[in-house]
C-alpha cells in the first residue's frame, strides 16, 4: 500500500469552532490557538466542536501570521483530511506511480498549465502526439448511503472546469476528472445535484462528451495518507429525496461563525 507522508509532523488537539471561514479554533496543549482552515466550502458534517483534530505547524522562519494549519478531523471514528489544497499532491503521487487506468503511459507530467478562458489545469500529461488534461477535485462529504458527494456547496469554478475539459475533448485531446476522497468510508462518488445542480448536470454532460471520471480514495492517518485505490464515479441523475434528508440532518455541522453569527458555507 502506498503511503504519502505528511510534510510536517502533526500535533493533536481538539476542534472548537470555525470562524471567518478560513480560521479554526483549536485547543492545543491546553491552550486555544487559531489555525488556518484551508477549505472554501461549507465543510458539511465536519463542524463538530469537541472532535479530535490534527494540525501542522509552519517553520519558524515562515512569515505567515497563523502558525498552524488544520489537516485532519476525526468524526464518528473516521479520520478525514480537510485541507483542500492537499489533494493535488495526493493525485500527483498516484499519477507518478502509474497505477491509474488510462493515465499510465505518458512522457511528461506538468502541473498548473494554462488553458481555456483564464484557467489552469491541475495536470497535463503528454505523449508523443497526444495530450491528456486532468482536473482534481477534493471530496470529503460522505452520506449514510455510502456516497461521497461533491461539491458540498455551489462551485461555479468547478462547473467552469468541466466546460473547459469538454472543449479540450472536442479539440481532439483527452480529459479526466480525478476526485480525491480524503476518507476511507466512501463507497462511490456522485456529483451533488442537491448542493450544485449546475455542476451535476455539467458532469453528466461532460461524461457523454468523453471526459473521463475516476475517484481516488485515501485513508488519512498521523503518518500520512494511505492510498486505497479507486472507487466508482456515478454521474447519472438520481432521486434527491434521500440525500435531502441527509443534508437536513447535517444542517448544524457546516458553515462558520462571524461576529457571533452563524453563516452557511458557500
Amino acid at each position: 500500500m502506498m503511503l504519502i507522508p505528511h510534510r510536517h509532523t502533526l500535533l493533536e488537539g481538539k476542534f472548537l469552532a470555525r470562524y471567518d471561514r478560513f480560521i479554526a479554533r483549536i485547543v492545543l496543549g491546553g491552550i486555544e490557538v487559531d489555525a488556518h482552515c484551508v477549505n472554501t466550502g461549507g465543510m458539511e458534517g465536519l463542524i463538530r466542536p469537541g472532535s479530535r483534530a490534527w494540525v501542522s505547524e509552519v517553520p519558524d522562519d515562515s512569515p505567515r501570521k497563523l502558525r498552524y494549519t488544520l489537516e485532519l478531523l476525526e468524526i464518528d471514528g473516521v479520520t478525514i483530511g480537510v485541507n483542500s489544497i492537499l489533494p493535488n499532491r495526493l493525485a500527483e503521487a498516484v499519477l507518478r506511480s502509474r497505477q491509474l487506468t488510462g493515465l499510465k503511459r505518458y512522457r511528461t507530467l506538468s502541473p498548473e498549465v494554462a488553458y481555456g478562458n483564464r484557467s489552469r489545469v491541475d495536470f497535463l500529461l503528454e505523449g508523443t502526439n497526444w495530450r491528456h488534461w486532468v482536473e482534481v477535485k477534493n471530496c470529503h462529504l460522505v452520506y449514510p448511503d455510502g456516497g461521497a458527494y461533491f461539491p458540498d456547496s455551489v462551485s461555479k469554478r468547478a462547473t467552469g472546469h468541466l466546460d473547459e475539459l469538454v472543449e479540450r475533448v472536442r479539440a481532439g485531446d483527452k480529459a479526466s476528472v480525478l476526485f480525491v476522497v480524503q476518507r476511507k468510508d466512501g463507497q462511490f462518488v456522485r456529483p451533488s445535484a442537491l448542493h450544485d445542480p449546475a455542476f451535476a448536470k455539467a458532469a453528466t454532460d461532460a461524461r457523454k462528451e468523453g471526459v473521463r471520471f475516476q475517484a481516488l480514495q485515501f485513508d488519512p492517518g498521523t503518518r500520512g495518507f494511505s492510498y486505497l485505490g479507486t472507487i466508482p464515479v456515478d454521474t447519472k441523475p438520481y432521486p434527491l429525496q434521500e440525500i435531502r434528508r441527509f443534508r437536513e440532518a447535517h444542517a448544524h455541522t457546516s458553515g462558520w461563525v462571524r461576529r457571533g453569527k452563524t453563516r452557511s458555507g458557500s
